[in-house]
């Protein structure tokens, strides 16, 4: 970890002041989620029972977690959207200081707010941070709630708090658009890795508890600079919390929730060698339409090659944005691409994220979201749109 965006976070969770990025950029990847020093943490191994909806709350006794949804939406004239919104809890010491304050705590919160307009070829987003002290940002487990300022996502109707996958209300705005979103249950939880255990460096604890609900019917509105939608389509969480991650050597991941026509899903996580080569622990998961998960894909069966390359004119950073895949037991190779290349968030750690299409020959067979971190430097230019 980077002591300097590390002290600088501690400083402000104990004293006064609203947190906020480094003026120079960020951590890189690769030392946000290393080993650093565990001490006074859990850690994710062995084996653990999920519990819904107590594991849709927080778990601070691990080092960092986060909600991490995203979804493609359309319009009733068939215009094409797409939307992440995250919210990330790190904790920056083991226990709350003692300091006779309201302000003391041990826990900083970040959160990324991104809608991509492909008709119009914007895509636009935000970063917030808070403290977790005065109401300012937090997380509870019944009634699901986790929220960073105004940016809210809780469970939403009756007896949502009962029940193991609730309805999901997002409201959340950025400087120039917002959206208000509706998630009902979809599918079931679906464990990650191994019973939940996603192992993702070689050291034993480096390694998160990680599930997914692949596939949530979405409603709402969403809005861009005087303009709103209202929109149907369907939204992804993952959820994942772990005290270390990454192992030494790691540069980052590209990660796929591709949603199919046909109501299967695909998770496919890749983490990079620092040659760029797979890590023995990448892996992928298939979901069938009921949402169990099929017996394990082996992710060294994968044929995953970038075959077309957009270069950021912000950072300089060159991000893969068309794909071919070819996995056993389909017919031919699919096809993932950008719907856009513009999808980079140049915020606290500089990644790429954005909406894809999923197609075999000529065939649109579905869409989903794809993820790549460790590509750029995280030392750039931090405006808040691509256009």
């Amino acid at each position: 970890m980077r002591f300097g965006w590390i002290a600088a976070l501690l400083l402000l969770a104990a004293c006064g002041g609203e947190p906020e990025a480094p003026a120079e950029g960020g951590g890189d990847v690769g030392e946000l989620l290393g080993g650093g020093d565990t001490a006074g943490y859990a850690r994710a191994s062995g084996e653990r029972v999920f519990t819904f909806p107590a594991d849709h709350g927080p778990h601070p006794d691990y080092r960092q977690e986060w909600w991490y949804f995203t979804g493609n939406l359309e319009s009733a004239d068939g215009r094409r959207l797409g939307y992440q919104i995250t919210l990330f809890r790190n904790a920056v010491a083991p226990e709350v200081p003692e300091l006779d304050s309201a302000w003391a705590t041990n826990q900083v919160w970040m959160g990324h707010l991104a809608v991509t307009d492909p008709e119009a070829g914007r895509f636009v987003f935000d970063e917030r941070f808070a403290r977790e002290a005065l109401g300012q940002a937090g997380a509870r487990a019944e009634p699901f709630a986790a929220w960073l300022g105004d940016w809210r996502i809780e469970a939403a109707g009756e007896g949502a708090g009962e029940i193991r996958t609730p309805p999901f209300r997002i409201r959340a705005a950025g400087e120039d658009f917002r959206i208000d979103l509706t998630l009902d249950p979809g599918k079931p939880p679906v464990l990650q890795g191994e019973g939940g255990l996603s192992q993702k460096g070689p050291e034993p604890g480096n390694a998160s508890w990680y599930y997914s609900l692949p596939r949530l019917p979405t409603s709402g509105t969403v809005a861009i600079r005087g303009n709103q939608w209202s929109v149907t389509g369907a939204s992804w969480l993952d959820r994942e919390w772990s005290t270390s991650a990454l192992g030494e050597g790691q540069t980052g991941w590209d990660w796929f929730a591709l949603q199919l026509a046909d109501g299967r899903d695909l998770m496919i996580y890749q983490i990079r060698e620092a040659g760029g080569e797979p890590a023995p622990q990448s892996y992928a998961t298939w979901m069938d339409a009921e949402g169990q998960r099929r017996p394990d894909l082996d992710f060294a069966a994968i044929e995953l090659e970038p075959v077309d390359y957009w270069e950021s004119p912000k950072t300089g950073a060159r991000y893969p944005v068309e794909w071919r895949l070819e996995l056993p037991g389909e017919d031919e190779a699919w096809t993932v691409r950008a719907v856009q290349p513009a999808q980079e968030l140049r915020t606290f750690v500089t990644y790429w994220e954005g909406a894809v299409d999923v197609v075999a020959g000529d065939e649109p067979i579905g869409r989903g979201y794809l993820e790549m971190t460790g590509y750029a430097d995280s030392s750039v230019d931090s405006s808040r749109s691509s256009r």
